[in-house]
């Protein structure tokens, strides 16, 4: 008997062939967009329904899904305290600023913990991608959780998804986990459009740029990884301040300088898909 050990890699990969995934389109939906890090606390619900409004204002027809069972934020962000109605079969989707929402936070009390296991969640979400009266969207947001767990997965392998974006503030401990969002989803095959780096820098009193996070790390990963840069955001009270009163900046303040930008991400997402 040859006693060769086997290592934890070789366990992984021997005899594993290529597999193909067979995934389902999100009923009602043209382009479905994931916002996605791998990172937690980087921005990415911010960045989802900021850019939800800013394609809205591009006349298109909107629905922002938040997919982050453990730590829903949609309700917060938008300031949701109703319950969607249901048929008895499937979700109707909460129209907010003109935006089709869905949210297990719409379901659940405020303060009520998920303490569900990987079978449910994927459930709660193929229930959200299946079984959601989604009506007649140009594009349909999906606000990632953290890490490259069960709800990614199940976005990747069984449904049609058009494209991700990355979200990072520019630290390297950010960068490190993006780096293995990254590699999840080139080997998943699912499009990477681009990495977008938030809270890049902070303008003082004084007009100069101050690097808080550093500076230069998320375009630096796209490049290494051979992504786009999409652009950066910069730290602005205003963006906190709106987010928790409910009325994200983009649509409390269409005119503000930040709001200007999530317009230019908006046209650049249309440019590619419409």
């Amino acid at each position: 008997m040859d006693n060769k050990k086997v290592g934890l890699s070789d366990t992984m990969t021997a005899k594993t062939k290529p597999k193909t995934f067979r995934r389902n389109p999100i009923i009602g939906t043209k382009f479905t967009i994931a916002i996605s890090s791998a990172k937690g606390g980087v921005g990415k619900s911010t960045f989802a329904t900021n850019l939800a409004l800013a394609l809205k204002k591009l006349d298109l027809k909107v629905g922002l899904l938040d997919a982050d069972i453990y730590g829903p934020s949609l309700p917060k962000l938008f300031s949701i305290q109703e319950k969607p109605e249901s048929d008895g079969q499937k979700l109707k989707p909460i129209m907010k600023y003109g935006i089709q929402c869905m949210s297990i936070g719409f379901l659940t009390d405020e303060q009520t913990p998920m303490i569900w296991r990987g079978p449910m969640v994927i459930s709660a979400i193929k229930t959200f991608t299946q079984k959601v009266l989604w009506e007649n969207l140009d594009f349909l947001i999906v606000d990632m959780p953290p890490g490259t767990g069960d709800t990614q997965l199940t976005f990747a392998q069984e449904i049609n998804m058009d494209g991700v974006i990355i979200i990072s503030t520019p630290q390297e401990i950010a960068l490190q986990d993006v780096k293995r969002g990254i590699k999840m989803f080139d080997k998943l095959k699912v499009k990477i459009i681009g990495l977008v780096d938030n809270m890049s820098h902070f303008i003082g009193e004084d007009e100069k740029r101050y690097a808080i996070f550093g500076e230069g790390g998320v375009e630096k990963t796209a490049k290494e990884f051979d992504k786009n840069f999409l652009g950066e955001i910069p730290i602005n009270p205003e963006i906190g301040k709106q987010g928790d009163l409910g009325t994200p900046i983009v649509e409390s303040k269409p005119d503000h300088k930040i709001s200007k930008i999530y317009l230019e991400f908006a046209k650049k997402l249309h440019q590619i898909f419409i």
